[in-house]
């Protein structure tokens, strides 16, 4: 969703949280480490979004100004005491499935931040690296390079548990 004035609408940003809302949750989830505490971060983060809503300038989706919003206050939850507790805490699956027998979300959770939430944002929120550039603050090739390294590591485990 592009806006070509400057700042975003109340309807815009409601018409972007019905529809995404699931991704936007599932990401800020991984960066934080609990279901609740991500929810409660894209409730956060909307509250945001919504107040500065005249700051977002059309230079790029709002989708990506909102992303960006979504992730930082994810980051922002994860910081705070209370998340600790519930950082490894196993998260029911979006399809119901329950197992990992290989251990591939813990395996994710030990990526360093930039990674997980490269690949989360990847292959969670379908983005392209132009936006997760965006949303993450740094150039498209670094994304590329991101998440080869983040590749990299979770083949490294996987071929452990091969041998």
């Amino acid at each position: 969703m592009t806006v070509t004035r400057r700042g975003a609408t109340p309807a815009q940003l409601e018409a972007l949280y019905r529809e995404r809302f699931e991704h936007f949750v599932r990401v800020a989830a991984a960066v934080c480490g609990d279901g609740e505490l991500g929810r409660d971060a894209v409730q956060a983060a909307f509250t945001i979004a919504v107040r500065e809503r005249r700051s977002f300038r059309g230079s790029g989706t709002l989708a990506a100004w909102v992303w960006r919003i979504v992730v930082n206050e994810a980051r922002h939850v994860a910081r705070e005491p209370h998340a600790g507790a519930f950082a490894m805490r196993e998260q029911p699956r979006v399809n119901g499935d329950q197992d990992d027998p290989l251990g591939v979300r813990k395996w994710s959770a030990t990526l360093p931040s930039r990674q997980r939430e490269a690949l989360f944002l990847r292959y969670y929120a379908d983005l392209d690296y132009a936006t997760i550039a965006a949303v993450l603050g740094i150039e498209v090739g670094t994304v590329s390079a991101t998440l080869a390294a983040a590749h990299r590591a979770l083949r490294g485990k996987l071929e452990e548990v091969q041998r």
